[in-house]
């Protein structure tokens, strides 16, 4: 083959690589596009939902259904169906009378710091309600900050449906952050025609005697049975969504769509438990003394002193800490002593007169009392007196043995004719 030969195959080659890097370059430059095009636009590949068009833009939604049939730890999520429509009035102390179950929105939300302040967004918020078919949740997610407005608006024609609001800690963070979010984009707040009950302060009441904390994942665990495998912690939520808007890769978040879901759907169960303690204390079937104490401490600041008395009763029946078991019976033997019923409350005072413990003084003191100005038995109110001042020598009981002295003198001096 000749040398000119050569040249011309070698300018064929070069016309040959021009023409495939030409027809090439668009389908490579469209695959670049694609694998350089942000992942939030593909979050629906990780998790099933829309992209949602409001009138104030775009945003991200989701719906799941717990089935009648499942269980979410030890509660039976088809029992939520059942729930009694006065099953509020009590625990919000009248404020929620009456109100179907179907008409009770759950809610819980994801934000960008735990501090609040108008620099925090709620970039996610879950909606739960009862239904015949189970127990649904919707989840209002923004992609970008941009998409907030879109998901304010979707939340809030959302929630004109129920009559009810239960959070966890709802007052003090959700509700005061959403109000927030909305005034700052000049919209109206969507929870002034809906009653707020907030479960974290019934479940404290109840529980805090027992457990060390009350956190919602806690009570999960302690009170529902059910244990998370592979949670994302709370405290991690704002990192991971703050990593997810700088790396646009949306399987970065979904821990934080299921961290959420579980969150409410455990208050959902919780709001089975929690109130039906409060509204037929005579029924619950706790296990632990303490629990029982916790409701009759609730029941003593209404005011029902009956209940109360019962529910300690049955604190110390399941077995008290001694420190608690303590206080009840004194809190007992005070109650019993104001209603008027001296023989219960008289041997309330005898139990703790009788052993070492921060009430013993002060029940032979009651005890002292009572002889000396029910019975009149002032040798034996001296004698209750006596064994308190052995135990602290203080000055009120030191005035009363020597008043009780003079009585019994001057009781067993003989008048002169």
């Amino acid at each position: 083959m000749g040398e000119q030969t050569q040249d011309l195959l070698a300018l064929l080659r070069r016309k040959i690589e021009r023409i495939n890097r030409k027809y090439a370059s668009p389908a490579t430059a469209a695959q670049r596009a694609e694998a350089a095009r942000p992942a939030r636009y593909f979050i629906e590949r990780w998790i099933s939902g829309h992209v949602i068009q409001t009138p104030r833009g775009q945003h991200f939604e989701t719906e799941r259904l717990w089935e009648r049939h499942r269980r979410h730890g030890s509660m039976d999520v088809g029992a939520l169906t059942d729930l009694p429509p006065d099953l509020l009035d009590r625990l919000s102390e009248g404020e929620i009378p009456y109100s179907p179950p179907e008409r009770w929105a759950f809610l819980d939300s994801e934000t960008t710091g735990l501090a609040g302040g108008t620099g925090t967004y709620a970039f996610l918020v879950g909606v739960g309600r009862i239904t015949p078919e189970g127990f649904r949740i919707r989840q209002f997610f923004m992609r970008d900050y941009n998409e907030e407005p879109s998901l304010l608006w979707a939340l809030g024609e959302h929630l004109r449906q129920f009559e009810v609001l239960v959070t966890y800690n709802g007052k003090v963070y959700d509700q005061p952050l959403l109000e927030t979010r909305y005034r700052l984009l000049r919209a109206t707040p969507p929870f002034d025609g809906i009653r707020h009950l907030d479960l974290l302060y019934g479940a404290r009441r109840l529980w805090k005697l027992r457990l060390e904390s009350c956190r919602l994942v806690d009570l999960e665990s302690q009170i529902l049975g059910f244990e998370r495998e592979g949670d994302l912690p709370g405290e991690m939520i704002p990192y991971v969504y703050f990593e997810y808007l700088r790396t646009r890769e949306a399987f970065r978040i979904v821990p934080i769509f299921r961290h959420n879901a579980l969150d409410i759907l455990s208050l959902a169960c919780l709001t089975g438990i929690v109130p039906f303690a409060y509204r037929s204390p005579e029924q619950v079937a706790f296990t632990h003394g303490t629990d029982f104490l916790g409701l009759a401490r609730w029941m003593l600041k209404t005011g029902d002193v009956d209940q109360a008395l019962g529910l300690l009763r049955r604190a110390i029946e399941r077995g008290l800490p001694d420190e608690l078991l303590f206080r009840s019976l004194w809190e007992m033997a005070c109650l019993e002593k104001r209603r008027g019923n001296a023989t219960a409350a008289v041997a309330l005072f005898e139990e703790l007169a009788g052993c070492r413990n921060r009430y013993q003084v002060a029940a032979l003191t009651e005890l002292a009392k009572h002889w000396e100005h029910v019975e009149r038995d002032y040798a034996r109110a001296l004698g209750y007196t006596l064994r308190a001042l052995e135990i602290d020598p203080v000055p009120g009981l030191e005035r009363r043995c020597e008043r009780l002295r003079r009585r019994l003198a001057t009781a067993t001096t003989p008048r002169l004719l």
